[in-house]
C-alpha cells in the first residue's frame, strides 16, 4: 500500500507540470493564484517535494480539476464529467466538458451580454474553432463578415484570420466551443488579475 501511495505521490508532480503548461501559465502567476510560492511549486513540479493535501487543494482549483484528477485516483467506472466552472475570472463562465489530455477539447461559454458599444477587438491564433449556439444570440466577427448565430446554429473557421465572437447587447448566450491545443490555450488560460484575460478574447 505504501509503494502504491508513493508512486501515485511521484506522478503527481509531472502531472501538475502538464496541467500549468496546458493552461500556458507560469510558475509567478500560478504562486499568485495559489499562494504557493514559485520556488516550492517548481520543487513540487520536479518531483524534489512531496505534495501536502495543504498544496493539492488550492492547484486543484486552480487548474480546474478534481483532486482525484490531480493525483491519477482509480477509475470508478461514471463515466459522467465533473461540470466544474474554470477559474478565469470576470463575468464570462466556462465549463469543460471533456476530461482527457491533448486532443480535440470541448467546452461550454456562457457571456454576459456585451453593452459597452466598443468595437470588439479582433484575435488571431493558430488552429480552427467550431461554435454551436444554445442560448441566446452569438455575434461572430470574422475578417470583414460581422454576422449574428441563432440558437442551433454553428460555425467553423480558421483561426488565422482576424476574429471575435460573444454576446450581443440584447442579452447573454450560451455555446459550445471546440478546439485543439492552440485554440485551448487562446480560449481558456487564465492570467493574473487585473490582466486582460486570454480566457475571454472575444
Amino acid at each position: 500500500m505504501d509503494n502504491r501511495i508513493d508512486r501515485t505521490l511521484a506522478a503527481v508532480g509531472p502531472r501538475l507540470k502538464r496541467l500549468r503548461q496546458r493552461r500556458d501559465t507560469t510558475l509567478a502567476e500560478l504562486a499568485e493564484q495559489t499562494g504557493i510560492s514559485a520556488s516550492t511549486l517548481s520543487r513540487l513540479e520536479s518531483g524534489l517535494r512531496r505534495p501536502t493535501l495543504e498544496q493539492l487543494l488550492p492547484l486543484a482549483r486552480a487548474h480546474g480539476v478534481t483532486l482525484d484528477e490531480l493525483v491519477d485516483a482509480p477509475p470508478t467506472g461514471d463515466p459522467r464529467i465533473n461540470l466544474r466552472p474554470l477559474p478565469i475570472g470576470g463575468d464570462t463562465v466556462v465549463l469543460p466538458l471533456t476530461r482527457r489530455p491533448g486532443g480535440i477539447q470541448a467546452y461550454k461559454f456562457i457571456k454576459p451580454a456585451d453593452r459597452t458599444g466598443r468595437r470588439p477587438r479582433m484575435h488571431t491564433h493558430e488552429g480552427y474553432d467550431w461554435v454551436y449556439v444554445l442560448n441566446g444570440r452569438l455575434r461572430l466577427i470574422l475578417g470583414d463578415r460581422d454576422m449574428v448565430l441563432e440558437p442551433g446554429e454553428a460555425a467553423e473557421f480558421d483561426t488565422s484570420t482576424p476574429h471575435w465572437f460573444g454576446a450581443t447587447a440584447e442579452g447573454p448566450v450560451e455555446y459550445l466551443s471546440l478546439f485543439g491545443r492552440q485554440g485551448e490555450r487562446a480560449h481558456v488560460r487564465t492570467t493574473a488579475p487585473g490582466a486582460e484575460s486570454a480566457a475571454d478574447p472575444h
